[in-house]
């Protein structure tokens, strides 16, 4: 008999606090996450890079380019503009392997993306006497 009275006490018990639980308010909606961080609307910074090209590969559109150790790789889209001189507008397929240029360039994430090359002419040489 003691068993059977514990064992209502215990589920009454158990009832009122699973009612209880229930019947509280909800939070408050003041819980929510924090806003994410604003995304920078900024353009990214244009940087250049002058050397001379050692490959390109029109059908990956990208291009290698290098200045003395140092070695670069950039995406191209179809927007670039490629010049020669001050107005002569060339296309990708015209630039070769040995041409001297200067790539302008933004950063995005790792990758370098070219918004303009232009092609200029070799260094003369210095003059032996």
């Amino acid at each position: 008999m003691k068993k059977s009275i514990v064992l209502a006490v215990l589920l009454t018990l158990a009832a009122f606090v699973s009612g209880a639980i229930a019947a509280a308010p909800p939070k408050a909606a003041g819980t929510a996450p924090a806003p994410a961080a604003p995304v920078s609307t900024k353009p990214a910074k244009v940087e250049k890079f002058p050397g001379e090209i050692k490959s390109v590969d029109a059908m990956g559109k990208s291009i290698v380019v290098a200045q003395g150790k140092e070695e670069k790789t950039f995406a191209i889209d179809d927007k670039i503009k490629i010049t020669k001189g001050k107005k002569e507008a060339l296309k990708l397929e015209d630039l070769k392997a040995g041409m001297n240029v200067i790539i302008e360039y933004k950063k995005d994430g790792e990758k370098n993306i070219a918004t303009a090359i232009r092609v200029s002419h070799p260094r003369a040489a210095p003059k032996k006497n």
